[in-house]
């Protein structure tokens, strides 16, 4: 047992968290997205800037996915379509390139570590290597072309 004091989760990472739930009970659930995000902000008791933040992510994917996000993904996952992929890797690789496009003063690095570190967390033992892999690879792409 390490003798450090666990580290705090950042703000970001707390709303980015919330949103990746949120989007997973839309998606697997096929609930309304407001009922969704309005039981997440009862449960979770965020701040005010932490729930602006997520509901700014779960919102933007939402209102990009289908004309813009998926189609990213598509593009750069290799060997893989959208429903072979596992939900959560789905939604993490959706809010990384909502972030990329929408969000240019957080830095690349930052958007794809904070995606890798969700897809350790909450999916399979192989999707951090697979959502560091597709966004590396789209990153420069979707930055370039949202300047």
């Amino acid at each position: 047992m390490s003798s450090e004091p666990p580290r705090e989760v950042s703000p970001r990472r707390l709303a980015r968290e919330w949103a990746l739930r949120i989007l997973y009970q839309i998606e697997v659930g096929r609930r309304e997205p407001q009922e969704v995000i309005e039981e997440a902000l009862e449960i979770a008791q965020l701040e005010p800037g932490i729930a602006n933040y997520m509901r700014e992510l779960v919102n933007g994917v939402l209102s990009h996915q289908t004309t813009e996000l998926d189609p990213l993904i598509e593009q750069f996952a290799r060997g893989w379509t959208l429903d072979r992929m596992p939900v959560i890797d789905r939604n993490v690789l959706r809010i990384a390139l909502y972030e990329l496009r929408y969000q240019p003063t957080v830095p690349t690095r930052v958007i794809v570590n904070e995606a890798v570190e969700l897809a350790k967390k909450y999916s399979t033992a192989q999707s951090g290597r697979f959502v560091n892999g597709l966004l590396r690879a789209a990153a420069q792409a979707v930055r370039e072309s949202s300047e």
